[in-house]
């Protein structure tokens, strides 16, 4: 059941180390699971959380396995829902999905310059594409009844969630503030519909 609330709290978290992270690869929507130090990492959050009497009326999580998993441990140990939103997968970057960070410099190198609206990795999405969906998926969540949510997704989307939130416009080279989000790494927000207002709560990385 939803919390009675006129406001909406949300919990942006980025999954735990996947074995894409710990291989420094590109992963975009290649889908890696967790690795057993990325699934201690949910765990401990979580158990930190129950301490602290953090509550969640639902979780949504992109679909992808090392979002999901992450959900998955959270909601267990906290007694959650869950629900799955393609929406919240991560940036899809083309070809590059799943190359390392070698391979990546050897096949695409950085352009001197590029545009917001140019493809990411020849066919993926671009920072403005990336912007759109990001600023979509918060007004989806703006849809629902208000309550507490942990949005467990991708640290490229959130990055981009952020700019959303915020009001940052896109930058031509990628150029603006960059939002890192480490593995287990999240944001929480206050949006108060009556006053049309965003309240920046924290912003914060795991020890």
């Amino acid at each position: 059941m939803i919390h009675q609330s006129s406001n909406f709290d949300f919990t942006f978290l980025r999954h735990g180390e996947s074995v894409g992270n710990a291989e420094e690869r590109y992963q975009g929507r290649a889908d890696y699971p967790l690795t057993d130090a990325g699934r201690a990492q949910a765990r401990a959050l979580a158990e930190r959380w129950l301490k602290d009497g953090m509550k969640f009326d639902l979780a949504v999580t992109s679909p992808l396995v090392r979002a999901k998993e992450t959900a998955q441990i959270i909601a267990d140990i906290l007694n959650v829902p869950i629900e799955e939103d393609p929406i919240w997968m991560e940036r899809d970057n083309g070809a590059m999905s799943g190359l390392t960070r070698e391979e990546v410099m050897k096949l695409f190198p950085e352009p001197e310059f590029y545009t917001p609206y140019d493809s990411f990795g020849e066919s993926g999405e671009g920072d403005w594409e990336l912007y759109l969906r990001a600023g979509r998926a918060v007004h989806e969540l703006l849809k629902r009844p208000a309550g507490r949510y942990l949005i467990v997704t991708h640290g490229g989307l959130l990055n981009k969630v952020m700019y959303a939130i915020l009001g940052i416009p896109v930058q031509a080279n990628s150029n603006g503030p960059s939002f890192r989000f480490d593995n287990t790494g999240f944001a929480m927000f206050r949006y108060v519909p009556s006053r049309h207002q965003w309240r920046f709560l924290r912003l914060e990385s795991p020890a």
